[in-house]
């Protein structure tokens, strides 16, 4: 035990490691980790991706990600002296023989007795390759456990999401695959299930007897910055309504569960997304608008973005009205 939480041994193998994601929420989160002390001495991290950078390039990235965050320089140079880079491309097998050594250069090095953690911070159209030369270059070990953790967006619609399942099913247990969606990390939305059900007054008053209507407003002051790419294959409907607000929308009007377990939880969270009423496409037509940010002083137009189609019709802004079809 460490004074403040129980320290984990573990390899962190983070796949899109010069992306933004990675420098925006995975290494502040790191380090938060890392300063309540659940991650001490006995953790590693291997960033991959396509660039050609050094460890000390890397490390440096990673001390100017939790800028701000640390104690001490000191704290957070020896945090990032746990941080090592190698560039790799993720479909050429070769790669994974040398991502193999490294880890297990480390896995010695830190005493992490092969507990390792497969973070998958790309497109989705690489988590099926992945996850196979992970398993048959043996990176997955069976010395200690083995998580891939993956982020939205889980495929492009149904078929490819079912499709993807399906693929990384092969390689990996349903109790090894975590499926984050990190806005339910944001504390107002992990504190929802308690303000409704752990609060006797918003429990009596949470249905449609008091409630007209509830209203969920996710903004950004940000463009896309890097992400036009992604972003033209997506929009904002796909990157933002199908997972982040549904997640919270199903939070805010679900049931109260059986116990407080994720089964019974995700059960309820299950059954206020049926009770969404679908749409007919003239009533999408109605109910919702879509938009595109245009250029300010401080701020190029969506269409202004590198790799972005000059006609293009990618929403980066979307309206929309949900009805809820429940007794309460």
């Amino acid at each position: 035990m460490t004074e403040k939480g129980k320290e984990q041994n573990a390899l962190f193998i983070i796949f899109g490691a010069t992306g933004d994601l990675a420098q925006r929420k995975l290494y502040p989160s790191l380090f938060n980790l890392y300063k309540k002390g659940f991650l001490c001495k006995r953790f590693a991290v291997i960033g991959t991706a396509r660039r050609p950078w050094t460890d000390e390039h890397f490390q440096q990235v990673v001390r100017n990600s939790i800028s701000g965050m640390e104690d001490t320089a000191a704290q957070a140079t020896e945090f990032s002296r746990h941080f090592y880079y190698q560039s790799h491309n993720v479909n050429d097998v070769e790669h994974y023989v040398t991502l193999k050594k490294l880890a297990e250069k480390l896995d010695e090095k830190y005493k992490i007795n092969g507990n390792r953690l497969f973070y998958l911070a790309m497109s989705p159209r690489f988590f099926g390759t992945i996850c196979k030369y992970l398993k048959s270059e043996e990176i997955v070990t069976d010395e200690g456990y083995n998580r891939v953790i993956i982020e939205k967006p889980f495929g492009h619609d149904l078929q490819s999401a079912v499709e993807l399942n399906d693929e990384i099913a092969k390689y990996f247990s349903e109790e090894s695959v975590y499926r984050i969606d990190h806005y339910l990390g944001k504390e107002m939305n992990q504190n929802i299930l308690a303000v409704r059900f752990g609060n006797n007054i918003f429990r009596a008053l949470w249905n449609n007897r008091y409630i007209d209507n509830i209203q969920i407003t996710l903004s950004e002051s940000l463009g896309v910055e890097d992400r036009a790419g992604y972003y033209e294959t997506a929009g904002a409907l796909r990157d933002m309504v199908q997972n982040h607000i549904l997640q919270i929308v199903s939070l805010l009007t679900m049931n109260a569960p059986v116990t407080f377990t994720d089964v019974d939880i995700r059960r309820e969270k299950i059954s206020a997304l049926k009770a969404l009423q679908l749409y007919t496409p003239e009533e999408v037509k109605k109910y919702f608008v879509r938009g595109q940010y245009a250029h300010t002083e401080d701020l190029n137009g969506y269409r202004e973005e590198d790799q972005v189609d000059p006609n293009s019709t990618t929403e980066t802004f979307v309206a929309g009205k949900l009805h809820v079809n429940s007794m309460n």
